[in-house]
């Protein structure tokens, strides 16, 4: 559904609020002394810096020193031996005729008792092969149920899974994209693992399936390393993981207690981990086994699926900002969030900002000592996290040169986001739906080959089978 004019009103004012503070905070050292104009990034660089060491480093250690399986994985083990809870695995799928069939055998590969596992498919108005050919996959796999919905039935992926959400019965939604592989056995370790740990939800490390495509494809293989990398240290360190979408494994009682999933935004999976943030629901990490996926090819692809990652990540904030400030949360994670919402939202901006200060002042600029050890230590973290033990494709190789590639990948984030927060303060917002192409078996090799569908004219789009 799209947005109603006063939420959309109300979240421009704030995007417009937030970029005049960090166009303030960009700009305002360029007015001090030059002695004194490097204070503020230094200063950010030593604070926040140390805490994202202590992030990356400290669960490395922690997991460098453990030898014995944990309290966690042993409870995990104990539980195996009890009656398995009935799953219920979601799929929305649009114009997935080159990967459907594929996922269904996929899954009736899964090893987890017959009656317990059914596979629901929202046929979400796809205009291809995908009803004929879920059609034909009922006639053989008793465990498939299919669902059809009109294309313009609205609310994108949220809408598609909402409407699935009140016929499920099992106590686990597993929520999948059409191009998701999955290990036989991930539902025996992934179920009891998130039932002996209390996890309201838990997140499969998201594996690229075509990281030996391209240069692109290969980088971002090592931004989902790195990113469940960073996932796990702010869990460690008390702080707050996030949905990715893809591989989310979900209490379908928790999920009804937050009132299902929200279509009122363009990121359904961020937007769900704030909700159960703020009910008190926890959410775990889970590193192995990983759930695989294709990464997109090119970068206009790239840059239409990162734009909408930033809108939704920061409309988040703007949503939910009086009750991440409230005493419903604890000081650890205020803290990581705060470090978090500075880190991937505020530097950007502030650091564009310190640029144009630069021209207009025609003097050095002040910011990058903070720009300069947050890309370091994200270069530490994606080598820390690809020469990490793991199951799935293989993590890129680390050497000078594929962590100076990460590094210099990442930096894409301090255009995407600048550029989509302008966008959110002078635009108004109309949710689109739109869906990343999947190619399937070896077609993901095509170099040539656009990873995502045209976007609509007003640059406003959801990607239909991506969180994250």
């Amino acid at each position: 559904m799209a947005a109603g004019g006063s939420d959309s009103d109300r979240r421009r004012a704030k995007a417009a609020l937030f970029l005049a503070c960090c166009g303030l905070v960009g700009i305002a050292p360029h007015w001090l002394p030059p002695g004194r104009s490097l204070v503020p990034a230094i200063t950010l660089a030593t604070l926040l810096g140390g805490y994202s060491l202590r992030t990356v480093l400290l669960q490395a250690f922690r997991r460098s020193r453990s030898e014995e399986p944990s309290e966690d994985l042993s409870a995990a083990a104990l539980l195996s031996s009890a009656p398995a809870s009935a799953v219920d695995v979601v799929v929305a799928a649009r114009d997935e005729q080159a990967v459907i069939a594929r996922l269904v055998e996929r899954i009736a590969a899964l090893s987890w008792p017959e009656g317990q596992l059914t596979l629901w498919v929202v046929d979400d108005g796809s205009d291809d092969r995908t009803p004929e050919l879920l059609a034909e996959l009922q006639g053989r796999h008793p465990f498939l149920r299919v669902l059809r919905r009109p294309r313009d039935a609205g609310g994108g992926k949220s809408g598609a899974l909402n409407l699935v959400l009140q016929q499920l019965g099992g106590r686990w939604m597993l929520v999948l994209d059409a191009d998701a592989d999955l290990e036989s056995d991930v539902l025996e370790r992934l179920v009891p693992w998130a039932e002996a740990g209390g996890w309201a939800a838990v997140q499969l490390r998201k594996a690229v399936a075509n990281a030996q495509t391209n240069l692109l494809t290969t980088a971002q293989a090592m931004e989902m390393a790195f990113d469940a990398m960073i996932q796990e240290g702010r869990l460690a360190n008390g702080g707050v993981a996030e949905l990715r979408g893809n591989g989310q494994l979900l209490s379908r009682e928790a999920l009804l207690k937050v009132g299902g999933f929200n279509e009122d935004t363009v990121t359904d999976d961020l937007d769900l981990s704030f909700r159960f943030l703020l009910a008190g629901l926890p959410i775990g990490v889970l590193w192995d086994p990983p759930v695989q996926e294709e990464a997109v090819l090119t970068l206009p692809a790239l840059w239409r699926q990162r734009q909408r990652w930033a809108e939704g990540g920061l409309q988040r904030f703007f949503d939910y900002g009086p009750g991440l400030v409230s005493n419903r949360l604890g000081f650890s994670q205020k803290l990581d969030l705060t470090c978090f919402f500075l880190l991937q939202y505020v530097l950007p901006v502030v650091a564009s900002a310190d640029l144009i200060g630069t021209v207009l002042t025609r003097t050095a600029p002040t910011m990058w000592p903070f720009s300069i050890v947050a890309l370091a230590l994200s270069g530490m973290a994606i080598a820390t996290g690809c020469r990490r033990p793991s199951e799935g494709p293989p993590l890129p190789a680390m050497n000078p040169f594929s962590a100076g590639l990460g590094i210099l990948y990442l930096v894409h984030w301090f255009v995407v986001i600048p550029w989509v927060t302008l966008k959110m303060a002078l635009l108004p917002k109309k949710l689109v739906w739109v869906k990343t192409l999947h190619l399937g078996g070896d077609q993901c090799d095509l170099a040539t080959a656009d990873g995502s569908s045209t976007e609509d004219p007003e640059g406003h789009s959801e990607l239909l089978s991506e969180p994250g």
